[in-house]
């Protein structure tokens, strides 16, 4: 299934113009270099195996299937990423595509074809994909010389990514909170939901019958505290409190990015931004490719 995969001197350079790009280019991918990567970079490669093929499960067929693995990538990018994007971003996101789907290959784990792993269709990729998929083959990004498993992404960030450690179980140093401005064409920008406080009680029980809230009222909401990206980190709801990422899901908000405010017995939640904030900004790393950006030079 797998074979070692020799790199020259040009393939080098193509793999840390790529990953200089998406970490200082696009800094929504956050991975922070050490001075001597940048200083010895004719001597940093990945040096791992990259396989030929991949088995990925195949929900709709409820079997595993056997995919070239580019084959894969490029229908990974497909759906993650709209084809309508930038070539540029759609090449960012191949790279992305590509170090995450060997991250978990070479941890063990399995390949499927749903937001569990990467969302993954055979029918929807584009010859705009294609080229941005094959114009970036065999690249992937390395952190302190190497692969950079935990490579995240997400749609849009509405102003400032997360700290790895305050979505996540996991820290890592090239996953941290940036600004992240040039995000224009997002969508989900101040998305409000309006209810009453009992119907709000009503979803967060639901979501979490094993805790017990008391009578939750006005008087018991409020937001105890953010994150460095700006989400609520903890709010309190009733006798508990709880993550603004668990109110995310209750309430099936697209960003755990929100405000509350209340008027009489009703509460509104105000949420921008989309996805968990981790990693590259999709609309952030095309709002970049707009504005000429080319991934594969440096931009500091």
């Amino acid at each position: 299934m797998f074979h070692q995969r020799k790199i020259n001197m040009r393939h080098v350079a193509i793999y840390i113009a790529s990953m200089l790009f998406l970490v200082v280019l696009l800094p929504y991918v956050s991975i922070k270099l050490f001075p001597s990567l940048v200083e010895h970079e004719d001597g940093i490669a990945y040096k791992g195996e990259i396989p030929k093929t991949v088995k990925v499960y195949i929900t709709e067929k409820k079997k595993y299937e056997t995919i070239p693995f580019e084959k894969y990538v490029q229908g990974v990018t497909a759906s993650e990423m709209p084809s309508a994007f930038e070539p540029e971003a759609l090449k960012a996101q191949s790279v992305a595509s590509r170090t995450y789907a060997l991250g978990r290959i070479n941890s063990g784990a399995k390949l499927c074809d749903t937001v569990h792993c990467q969302v993954y269709r055979s029918d929807n990729i584009s010859a705009k994909v294609k080229d941005a998929v094959n114009e970036t083959k065999g690249q992937v990004l390395l952190y302190d010389g190497k692969l950079a498993s935990h490579a995240l992404y997400f749609a849009s960030s509405a102003g400032k990514t997360e700290n790895s450690e305050e979505v996540f179980s996991g820290s890592f140093p090239y996953l941290v909170s940036v600004s992240s401005s040039y995000e224009p064409g997002a969508t989900h920008k101040k998305e409000k939901q309006t209810m009453s406080i009992s119907t709000f009680s009503s979803k967060i029980k639901e979501h979490m019958p094993e805790l017990n809230f008391g009578k939750i009222k006005r008087s018991n909401i409020r937001i105890k505290s953010h994150s460095k990206g700006g989400r609520v980190k903890s709010i309190k709801v009733g006798q508990k409190i709880i993550s603004g990422a668990d109110v995310r899901s209750a309430l099936g908000l697209y960003s755990a990015r929100f405000k509350i405010s209340f008027k009489g017995q009703k509460i509104t939640i105000t949420s921008s931004g989309s996805g968990h904030g981790v990693g590259m900004s999709q609309y952030g790393a095309n709002g970049l490719a707009k504005k000429g950006k080319d991934y594969n030079k440096l931009y500091i």
